[in-house]
């Protein structure tokens, strides 16, 4: 609850404003794009806290030094190993939804703050496989905005969905606009 209110708290006085509802349900992905800032994840973290929910989100191991590994993991950071083929992402999150009775990640499928026509699909897989749906978040600095956009409670296959996926940010700015492609 302190979150909660720490988090609409900061909204109010900065002047962002809170759009959406978050589904009734346990589990879910969360979509969040544009990832064009580090910020994102300041204004995101904060957006999704005053909805009420305590994600996890995936971070580059890199940044689990002393004292941010110990910030970050408070804040719902799960360390990616980037490079180990031995590193199975996708399988380790569906076993974390199978096991758990409340999950939900943040994923920027978008994979760099960088400029980038195809997104990852690892959103998909781990959605797709573990049987939960999709919630489609943004920070939209262009109208100062942030929250749910959408749910997609049913997926089908990739090509399909990320049309529905991208067509949800149509519209919407990153803090940094040329860094985002939206293109289907």
């Amino acid at each position: 609850m302190a979150a909660i209110k720490f988090s609409r708290f900061i909204l109010k006085i900065t002047r962002w404003k809170l759009i959406g509802v978050f589904p009734k349900i346990n589990k879910a992905v969360i979509v969040a794009a544009p990832h064009t800032s580090v910020m994102d994840f300041v204004w995101g973290w904060l957006g999704i806290n005053a909805l009420g929910v305590s994600p996890k989100f995936i971070i580059k191991k890199e940044f689990f030094f002393f004292p941010l590994g110990i910030i970050l993991k408070a804040l719902g950071a799960i360390p990616l190993k980037r490079g180990d083929r031995n590193n199975d992402m996708v399988a380790q999150m569906v076993s974390k939804f199978n096991s758990e009775q409340s999950f939900f990640l943040i994923i920027t499928p978008e994979g760099t703050r960088k400029k980038t026509k195809n997104w990852k699909k690892g959103f998909h897989f781990i959605a797709k496989k573990s049987n939960v749906p999709v919630v489609i978040s943004t920070v939209n600095y262009g109208e100062k905005k942030l929250g749910i956009i959408d749910t997609i409670y049913t997926l089908s296959n990739f090509e399909t969905d990320i049309v529905i996926v991208k067509k949800n940010y149509e519209g919407i700015a990153g803090k940094y606009p040329e860094c985002f492609t939206n293109e289907i």
